[in-house]
């Protein structure tokens, strides 16, 4: 039996299409602004593979409230790791390239050096510490710019925007790789079961969709594909102000993930054109 953390969660909604047999719990059943409950669960149900696709995903209000991010994203990851280690049970693990402080324009491999740019990112950071340090076999999986036709993401709003308005301005100035939450779903069911044969292949792995792309080009393609007449102006983060920094460079390096899971970057377009069949449907 696979557990997953996270019911509601556009990746963990995911998980549940893909193994409708797995048992998802969301806050009614483990809060994870209470680590102990989380480990309750997962001794109660002894899984063979635990995936975290729960998290405190509200970036700017974390600025704010960065006590309970760093619980839910820092101390209840480490709390299910240090259980999964201690029962032999492979744990998976979804991160955020907001570990990285974003500067420059080269990819971000697993190994570099983190720095984040906000309370988010930190509170994510201590969640990978926390994993990586239980001493069990797991997989961080660092994603970026998800979506979805679950929830709320920017492929969503820009569709709603678009019923009552013809021109927008889209920042242009962050470049990273949006990442259909289907595609997350399915890499972290294929590197679980790969953990269960092969442990040694525990570690840090990055999983965004491709080509790199700016907010405005994903915009633009969500436009076209849904044949919207959406006039899209680029325009630099600073003239969009937000209570947290957003990195400018969220390009990811996936090569370590290929090589070793043969998992392949997604095509981010056909992610978009799945969404639009979704939501039509």
């Amino acid at each position: 039996m696979i557990l997953v953390f996270g019911k509601t969660g556009q990746v963990a909604q995911e998980l549940q299409m893909q193994m409708p047999e797995a048992l998802c719990v969301g806050r009614d059943v483990a809060d994870l602004s209470d680590p102990a409950a989380c480990c309750v669960v997962i001794k109660t149900h002894k899984p063979k593979i635990v995936i975290n696709a729960a998290a405190y995903t509200a970036v700017d209000r974390a600025e704010e409230d960065e006590s309970l991010a760093r619980t839910v994203n820092g101390d209840a990851p480490k709390a299910m790791a240090e259980t999964c280690a201690e029962l032999g049970i492979p744990f998976v693990h979804i991160s955020t390239d907001y570990v990285f402080e974003g500067g420059g324009s080269a990819m971000w491999k697993p190994q570099d050096a983190t720095a984040p740019l906000g309370a988010y990112g930190r509170s994510k950071l201590i969640g990978e510490q926390g994993v990586s340090g239980a001493g069990g076999v797991y997989a961080i999986l660092r994603t970026s710019w998800v979506f979805s036709a679950h929830g709320n993401n920017f492929v969503k709003t820009m569709l709603r925007l678009s019923e009552s308005r013809d021109a927008l301005s889209v920042v242009d100035d962050q470049i990273g790789g949006p990442t259909p939450a289907r595609d997350i779903a399915t890499a972290c069911l294929s590197i679980a079961h790969q953990l269960q044969a092969e442990p040694s292949k525990s570690g840090t792995y990055h999983f965004s969709g491709a080509p790199d792309a700016s907010w405005k080009d994903l915009a633009c393609e969500v436009f076209t594909q849904s044949n919207r007449n959406v006039l899209v102006t680029g325009i630099p983060s600073h003239q969009y102000p937000t209570p947290a920094v957003r990195p400018l460079n969220s390009r990811m390096d996936c090569t370590h993930t290929t090589a070793t899971f043969g998992i392949e970057r997604p095509d981010w377009r056909k992610g978009v054109a799945d969404v639009l069949k979704d939501l039509n449907a």
